[in-house]
């Protein structure tokens, strides 16, 4: 099993920016992903899951209205949509796997991780 996040960079305030994660090793349509961040001195947070049947768990408030995230299982990939960032969404972007269909409530029961990708939101 192994998750490869990409598609972070560098966005203004009011950006956007969408992270991709790539699922190898596994048949992606079976089972829940979902995207975490950390910001320097801070502890991992949960941001979005997405389960098997493409319903989405939101762990944090704060990205409701403004995060999404959705399925492409023929491309073995999971996207994360970032509108009207702010600069408090500076994290290292991380995905993962419960390695189970529906999305758990507690980061504790994910058990595969990819490497993350950085995303800075400054002017």
């Amino acid at each position: 099993v192994q998750l490869q996040a990409s598609g972070g960079g560098l966005v203004q305030p009011g950006g956007s920016l969408r992270l991709s994660c790539l699922a190898s090793g596994f048949t992606l349509d079976y089972y829940a992903i979902g995207w975490f961040r950390q910001a320097p001195g801070k502890e991992r947070e949960g941001v979005l899951c997405i389960s098997s049947s493409d319903e989405s768990t939101y762990y944090a408030d704060s990205m409701k209205g403004r995060f999404t995230i959705s399925r492409d299982n023929a491309k073995n990939t999971v996207y994360l949509q970032m509108n009207s960032l702010k600069p408090e969404d500076t994290a290292v972007y991380y995905c993962a796997t419960p390695y189970r269909s529906r999305c758990p409530k507690e980061m504790k029961w994910y058990d595969y991780w990819g490497q993350g990708t950085q995303v800075t939101v400054s002017s």
